[in-house]
């Protein structure tokens, strides 16, 4: 025998009064109280606070309660809708509140629009649970009532095939049947009006999503700068020892075998100024990657080797009371490090100056050069590679570089 033929017409409208059907009921009937409670605590909060606003503290303890309550109530809704009808509510994404003061938190509430529609859910349920319980009470009982009438009828009187009797029967099964479509007209109301107020606007998950993007980019700007400093690490341990050894090895020998043929002597000799001229390639690549005194010391010492190590004059100024994140820092490094050079290449200038200061949650930077200026972000990779840097921890970048010069490159970088 096949499935098909297994199946018989029990199991093909058995689901229509299965135990979804009564959970669904259950569901409306449970909003009944709920719709009340939150109807008598909005209503009731939001006349205190009229009735009572020359009192100034009472209406803000009462708006203070009403937000929180209707938080209260909007999880007591959620945690409903997920028990009998499995439909998961997504919570609205809490934002930064500005602290405990209970008139920033009234603001905050005040200002965020999830929370009127919250308040708008909790009133429009007591519309939606009272014609629903109506409805579905309404069509259950009056199946148990008109099946009651019928069997009493046919009981006492006898009269089966009377005309009475039929309807009742009929009426009884046609609200028996209807029952469970009334129940599921119900809840899905319930459930798109809630999913529309209680759970995340468009807005509110485009700023969670945004949210989530951020601390993804910082994730990947930190791995980024551990990654450099691990390779910095390496260099500096591995390849770097090796080269002065090697370097070494061939100033003694080019100083020591002096008798051997001459053009044996200029080899080791050519060898020696290459692999010193590697080692010399490889340390301004590892300060270039991130600096150890950066870490060390901090911004103020890894700028001043910039200063010193540039091939024309550095005025540097850093006004730094707290370090910024390690992450801030290596990217202030790396903003001079690139102007500086992008100066020596192309600027022709015959001084420059570079100030960093700190105010409040910003560090400001600022590299001026008294060049030829004409930098342009559109003018080759150096400049757009800057932006991009600056870019990826939410920095800004401002250029003032008019054809003749002056230039002046302004960076502004959150230290948080």
């Amino acid at each position: 025998m096949t499935d098909t033929e297994a199946i018989t017409p029990w199991d093909r409208i058995r689901p229509h009064w299965s135990a979804r059907t009564w959970l669904r009921t259950v569901h409306v009937v449970t909003g009944v109280p709920l719709a009340l409670l939150a109807s008598l605590t909005i209503v009731g909060l939001a006349v205190l606070s009229v009735i009572l606003v020359w009192t100034v503290v009472v209406p803000v303890i009462a708006l203070l309660v009403l937000f929180q309550a209707v938080r209260v109530l909007t999880w007591l809704q959620r945690c409903r809708f997920s028990a009998f009808l499995d439909v998961d509510i997504p919570a609205v994404p809490r934002r930064s509140e500005g602290g405990r003061n209970p008139l920033r938190l009234l603001f905050h509430a005040a200002r965020t629009r999830s929370t009127w529609r919250q308040i708008g859910y909790h009133l429009l349920s007591s519309l939606i649970s009272g014609i629903g319980f109506v409805v579905v009470v309404g069509a259950w009982s009056g199946s148990l009532v008109a099946a009651a009438l019928a069997v009493r009828r046919w009981t006492l009187e006898g009269a089966w095939t009377s005309a009475t009797f039929a309807l009742l029967v009929l009426l009884s099964l046609a609200l028996f049947v209807a029952g469970p479509w009334v129940v599921s007209g119900v809840t899905a109301l319930d459930v798109i009006a809630a999913e529309a107020l209680l759970g995340p606007s468009l807005s509110d998950e485009l700023v969670l999503r945004v949210e989530t993007l951020r601390e993804s980019r910082a994730e990947v700007v930190d791995a980024a700068d551990t990654e450099r400093r691990r390779i910095e690490r390496d260099l500096h341990d591995g390849a770097q020892q090796r080269l002065v050894s090697l370097a070494m090895n061939l100033g003694m020998a080019r100083a020591t075998l002096t008798d051997i043929p001459e053009p044996a002597r200029e080899v080791i000799a050519q060898a020696h100024e290459e692999a010193k001229q590697a080692l010399k390639e490889l340390r301004d690549l590892v300060r270039g990657l991130h600096p150890a005194v950066l870490n060390d010391e901090g911004l103020d010492a890894a700028l001043s080797g910039l200063a010193a190590r540039a091939p024309f004059p550095v005025r540097l100024r850093v006004d730094m009371r707290e370090r910024a994140s390690p992450t801030i820092e290596a990217v202030a490094f790396f903003v001079v490090s690139e102007t500086l050079t992008n100066i020596a290449k192309h600027a022709r200038a015959s001084s420059a100056q570079v100030a960093v200061d700190r105010r409040g949650d910003l560090l400001h930077l600022t590299v001026f050069d008294d060049g030829r200026g004409g930098a342009d972000l559109d003018g080759g990779t150096g400049l757009r590679g800057l932006a991009q840097r600056v870019g990826s921890v939410d920095g800004v970048l401002r250029i003032d570089s008019p054809s003749g010069g002056p230039t002046t490159i302004r960076v502004e970088l959150p230290c948080e």
